[in-house]
């Protein structure tokens, strides 16, 4: 018998003939407002970012397995019980996304440190004007909260620049491409030496605003923080408040508590911040690497194998 298989968003011809040829029958649907419909209740895998708010899957009543499309998890939250219950397997695309983001970090270091906005704005305007005091990545601190695998690609990237890069994680873990790694107790030894500070960790219970004015307080006048983790993570008055009255250089920022960033938010109107509209993960790439995981966990559950990137909700990732 076929095992069936829920789809909420779409996918190439090709694809979909692979999927069906190891034994699956296929639906889709647009998760966007997303309802229960009787055919549900005999599906067994589901693969999605969040239908949650609409999808009631407690009416799935054979469904063993998610996979996500996200790293993060929290939109899982409010069925967490009874996924923990019913031992449904819960994995994401940790891993999916690394490369690109990491990408991400070292240019909007680059757009910062070489002043690219007032570069951009001097073209437009044909204004031929030479700017000085344009830093170097060369010789600083690039500390990373968190060191997954969206910090490690970074960390990669960044090492061919000749920074020295630090990271925290929960245990001081030593990991590839650090040159050393703090305990989260260490936070405030960590954050005083670094010239960049790149927000990678998950969001959490425990690391709701986990960067606030406190944190934020110890960055060096002349640092720039990024984000590419979720807005949840900072205390995004305090950050307002640092970068208006330049306590800190700059922010390059691709997630914020409410999405789309409304247009009334005064993070739009200051000149030293980088406003990108949870936009690091995407490139064309991406799409392709998503897809041959999900055929690779395809493959592993169908032929009764564990599959890869299983959440621990006791750690929120």
């Amino acid at each position: 018998m076929r095992k069936k298989v829920l789809f909420t968003f779409g996918f190439k011809k090709e694809d979909k003939k692979f999927i069906e040829s190891l034994g699956y029958e296929i639906y889709e649907e647009n998760e966007r407002n997303l309802y229960f419909k009787d055919y549900m209740e005999e599906v067994e895998v589901l693969v999605c970012y969040n239908p949650f708010a609409t999808l009631d899957i407690r009416k799935m009543k054979k469904l063993k397995w998610i996979q996500l499309s996200s790293i993060g998890v929290d939109q899982l939250a409010g069925f967490k019980s009874y996924i923990e219950e019913n031992n449904i397997v819960v994995s994401n695309n940790k891993g999916g996304y690394s490369i690109a983001i990491g990408e991400w970090i070292v240019l909007n270091i680059l757009e910062i440190y070489k002043k690219r906005k007032e570069v951009y704005k001097n073209q437009e305007n044909m204004k031929w004007k030479l700017i000085y005091n344009m830093p170097e990545i060369y010789g600083k601190t690039i500390g990373f909260i968190g060191t997954g695998t969206l910090a490690v690609e970074a960390a990669k990237r960044l090492q061919g620049f000749g920074a020295t890069i630090v990271g925290l994680n929960t245990n001081g873990t030593n990991r590839e491409y650090f040159n050393y790694c703090y305990q989260n107790n260490d936070i405030e030894k960590m954050i005083p030496i670094c010239d960049v500070v790149v927000v990678t960790i998950p969001y959490t219970k425990e690391t709701y605003k986990f960067i606030d004015e406190r944190k934020l307080s110890l960055m060096k006048k002349d640092s720039i923080l990024i984000n590419v983790a979720r807005g949840e993570v900072i205390d995004e008055d305090a950050l307002y408040k640092y970068l208006k009255e330049k306590k800190i250089k700059a922010a390059a920022l691709d997630v914020f508590y409410k999405e789309p960033l409304p247009v009334d938010n005064e993070l739009w109107k200051l000149d030293n911040v980088i406003i990108t509209a949870h936009n690091s993960w995407l490139t064309k790439e991406t799409f392709d690497r998503r897809w041959d995981f999900y055929k690779s966990n395809l493959i592993r559950y169908i032929n009764e194998e564990k599959v890869e990137n299983i959440v621990d909700f006791n750690k929120g990732y």
